[in-house]
């Protein structure tokens, strides 16, 4: 493994470019971003805003999908700041936690919520589906959470829908994406977690038919071009930074965890509303070696708010380790045993990444933690 000379990135991260100098796009980007004009691109979205704004003032102007998390609250207090009336967009997560369920009651002060409380059977069904053959439960999850917005805004003609940040040029990818302003099919299939597998796959799946697929199947091209839908990220127009926009959101009654961090990472303002996330994170471990304290160390470091050996330091002490009450919630939920959901984990680790026994069996400690051979210095 090779680690960007700037942050802690690894290679091993998907879509990820390195330059000459040993420096990951997404630091590259994360310089980019001192250089844009931001009151231009504020600019852009006012005329973006009078564009969109209906003219009936009973009607919604745009779509907001809203987790009840950090984001959400602050695309929908932007809306609101400018003027928009937005229709906030809920699909409900795999195991919605009580810190979940009180944001998103909170959220409600910026404007409606409309919620798609899912079949829960055919959702676990796709959920444990995707975890045996894509190492991702919270696969009919990111399909969830892209799709229903735009089902509903094709459905209730309502065509701008604002998105949050750009995750590729927050956290790395092609430079196409990463300049990219909307967010489409395209990107939902590139970027939005599929995996390479795709929801009409699912059909016959423990009895699953097309028609339980409604709500995870994409609008069509007619269908979206006859609504004149338009998807932007809010981080294009405004510069993303996680932690002042939770500070404000704050103000407005949003909650982060207390006590200790999430699990999987040393901060307390992200993935509030699933229990069960910690899972899909450690199997991103286990895939590409990093997890999401990797993921927010990186960001600190771009934003200058640590240092590259702070960040060694965080990743050492919170990055990968086997999220126990995580893994607990998760085979409550599935009905799995241990060394079933074990043998999946192991079944896409990444041995190359891994200290194993001359066998070629993985070696844990006493806390059942993979070792890293490549480790940061």
């Amino acid at each position: 493994m090779r680690y960007c000379k700037k942050c802690v990135m690894p290679d091993t991260k998907p879509d990820l470019s390195f330059d000459k100098e040993g420096v990951c796009d997404a630091c590259s980007s994360a310089e980019l971003k001192n250089t844009i004009d931001w009151k231009a691109r504020e600019t852009e979205f006012e005329v973006l805003v009078r564009t969109f704004k209906n003219k009936d003032s009973s009607k919604y102007d745009c779509i907001i999908p809203v987790s009840g998390g950090k984001d959400s609250h602050y695309q929908a207090y932007m809306a609101r700041q400018y003027g928009l009336n937005p229709l906030l967009v809920h699909f409900e997560p795999t195991m919605r936690t009580e810190l979940g369920l009180k944001n998103l009651e909170n959220i409600r002060q910026f404007g409606d919520v409309v919620e798609l409380r899912k079949n829960p059977e055919v959702y676990k069904k796709m959920g444990i589906e995707g975890f045996r053959r894509v190492g991702d439960h919270e696969w009919p999850n990111h399909i969830g959470i892209f799709t229903f917005p735009v089902r509903l805004a094709v459905a209730y003609k309502i065509p701008l829908i604002i998105w949050g940040e750009n995750s590729q040029l927050e956290y790395g990818g092609p430079k196409a994406a990463r300049m990219k302003n909307t967010l489409d099919r395209r990107w939902l299939e590139e970027f939005g977690g599929l995996l390479g597998l795709r929801v009409e796959d699912m059909v016959g799946v423990e009895g699953i038919t097309k028609s339980n697929l409604a709500p995870y199947l994409y609008p069509t091209d007619e269908e979206l071009k006859a609504a004149g839908i338009t998807g932007v990220f809010l981080g294009y127009y405004f510069k993303w930074d996680a932690r002042p926009q939770v500070e404000l959101m704050q103000k407005y009654g949003f909650s982060v965890k207390d006590g200790d961090p999430v699990e999987g990472t040393y901060t307390n303002y992200e993935n509030l509303d699933e229990a069960t996330v910690a899972v899909h994170d450690y199997l991103k471990f286990v895939k590409f070696g990093f997890c999401r304290a990797t993921d927010h160390v990186c960001l600190d470091i771009r934003n200058g708010r640590i240092t590259r050996e702070e960040g060694i330091a965080l990743v050492k002490q919170y990055d990968g380790k086997r999220p126990h009450k995580g893994i607990a919630d998760f085979l409550k939920y599935s009905g799995m045993t241990e060394t079933e959901f074990d043998t999946i984990v192991d079944s896409f680790t990444d041995k190359a990444l891994f200290v194993t026994d001359e066998s070629g069996k993985l070696l844990r400690d006493g806390s059942g933690n993979l070792q890293l051979k490549e480790k940061l210095i």
